[in-house]
């Protein structure tokens, strides 16, 4: 997909969600090269306003993942309500309506775990505000199999439970506030294309 050591990021998200997705999409740039992976716990029912809101306020393009869509660059994707969101081997998404995982469908821990199995080392997993303690799981295996977590720091989540759960759980690289966040994506990623 590209030649960075990373090749995907991976955010789970709950209570306070469209605040700090908006806080953190709208820092990073057009051109970001890797794909972006979502799971916001969201109402079954609910309707597209975040995608409508989120495209007006990042550069990326923001979309519900389908069933067997190849990732692309630059692209936000998230879980349709109701479906838990897994990552295929061969970078394709496919969805599942088996049982909720943490109480929740989607589930965060499913999505980190499978797409841990795909990316090992080359993968960030990201914990942002959320009243519940899916993710904290996953995060640990992203770290087992080499890859880079980073949890918002919980003093600064509108909701801290489940930024929390993670570092409680000694499974969080790095313990960042929502704008330090996009920065260091934004360092991380692009320092390579500096002359």
């Amino acid at each position: 997909m590209n030649d960075l050591q990373y090749k995907a990021v991976v955010i789970g998200v709950s209570a306070g969600g469209m605040d700090a997705l908006t806080g953190l999409f709208s820092c990073l740039p057009q051109g970001f090269p890797l794909p972006i992976i979502v799971v916001q716990h969201l109402h079954p029912t609910q309707d597209g306003y975040l995608f409508e809101h989120l495209n007006r306020k990042c550069t990326l393009t923001v979309k519900e993942a389908d069933e067997k869509e190849a990732l692309q660059p630059g692209h936000i994707y998230f879980a349709p309500p109701g479906y838990h969101l897994l990552v295929e081997r061969d970078e394709t998404f496919s969805l599942s309506v088996d049982e909720k995982v943490n109480y929740a469908r989607p589930s965060i821990d499913v999505l980190f775990v499978s797409a841990a199995d795909t990316w090992a080392g080359g993968l960030i997993g990201i914990l942002l505000t959320g009243a519940s303690h899916d993710g904290a799981h996953g995060m640990c295996v992203i770290q087992e199999h080499g890859g880079l977590t980073i949890a918002q720091d919980p003093a600064t989540a509108e909701y801290p439970v489940m930024p929390k759960a993670a570092v409680d759980a000694g499974c969080v690289d790095r313990i960042l506030g929502l704008e330090e966040i996009g920065a260091f994506l934004r360092q991380l990623i692009f320092f390579k294309k500096t002359p």
